[in-house]
């Protein structure tokens, strides 16, 4: 797989492909998701780059798509609002998936990646995602509930397990 982690220079190309991902959602009918906030921030992605969980997906050369990974136990404190997982321990979470409009199939990337590190995955989006809710579903992630995060308290997120 064209997968590698991103580094610090890759960081206005990233900041680029968020952007996209803003745009695409709000064309989409998601424009809270990440808009409202300007989700997600330039220190944000400074840190996962630093810390060896922000990916980036290329193909020919072009960066087509990125996601943040990271694996654990209870590695995304959120995740503990719901006592509904089906399975305890440690596990991958993505988050921040964005592509460049060109790339697909980015978070088919992601789980295939994080499968090879752990048995189970965790995942979140907003209920107005339409988009990744139908990825999640073809990829076989079941709902386990909702989660809210800090830095947007106002739109809770539909948490899901694989």
């Amino acid at each position: 797989m064209p997968i590698r982690n991103a580094k610090i220079e890759d960081l206005p190309l990233l900041m680029d492909l968020f952007e996209k991902a803003r745009l695409f959602m709000a064309r989409q009918g998601n424009p809270n998701q990440w808009g409202r906030t300007n989700w997600p921030p330039r220190e944000a992605i400074e840190k996962d780059i630093q810390e060896g969980k922000s990916f980036l997906y290329e193909e020919d050369g072009v960066i087509l798509g990125t996601f943040f990974l990271d694996f654990g136990e209870e590695i995304e404190p959120v995740y503990k609002q719901l006592d509904t997982w089906e399975h305890g321990g440690p596990y991958a979470v993505i988050h921040r998936i964005a592509s460049n409009g060109q790339g697909h199939h980015i978070l088919e990337k992601a789980v295939t990646l994080a499968l090879t590190k752990a048995k189970h995955l965790r995942i979140d989006t907003h209920r107005d995602n339409k988009p990744m809710l139908g990825a999640l579903q073809k990829l076989g992630f079941v709902y386990r509930g909702e989660v809210h995060f800090d830095h947007d308290p106002h739109d809770g997120r539909l948490a899901f397990e694989k």
